[in-house]
């Protein structure tokens, strides 16, 4: 059960992100959402203006989706029963979302609606690589609060 509620959550959300990764989550098909919303906040914008936010909000979705991927992933290594995960929890993330940032992307090159980019991959890893460090910061910091308590009472 352990296992489940450790690893679960990111195999769901690697599901969701091949599912993005189909033609429901296009350019088009996301602009049919995001035009009339951009334009009910705006409603000045211009053709250009629109096209512009729209890839923006489509680049930080790159970014958040493998962000997501690379908080779940450190939570289930860093709790896994197997002291090599526990160990490399960082480096096996990392790995972990640059692999399936390049699967995505060539995934999304068969997809007549999509085209795979290597951008994207960057966009991707950078996102993930964000929250690894991250959570490797907080990890640290947690350490070394349990080794000295005296640092809680001093950075207060």
């Amino acid at each position: 059960m352990h296992r489940v509620l450790r690893y679960g959550p990111l195999l769901v959300w690697m599901v969701f992100i091949s599912f993005a990764s189909t033609s429901e989550f296009s350019s088009l098909n996301t602009s049919k959402v995001l035009r009339p919303f951009m334009l009910w906040l705006m409603p000045n914008l211009t053709e250009l203006q629109l096209g512009n936010i729209h890839l923006v909000i489509r680049k930080l979705g790159h970014f958040a989706e493998y962000g997501l991927l690379a908080y779940l992933a450190s939570r289930a290594f860093v709790t896994s029963s197997f002291a090599f995960i526990r160990r490399h929890w960082f480096l096996l993330g990392l790995m972990l979302v640059l692999i399936y940032s390049l699967l995505d992307e060539f995934h999304q090159s068969f997809v007549p609606s999509r085209t795979g980019s290597i951008y994207d991959s960057v966009i991707d890893v950078v996102g993930g690589l964000t929250v690894l460090l991250v959570f490797a910061s907080l990890d640290r910091r947690a350490a070394e609060i349990a080794r000295n308590p005296e640092v809680v009472r001093s950075s207060g």
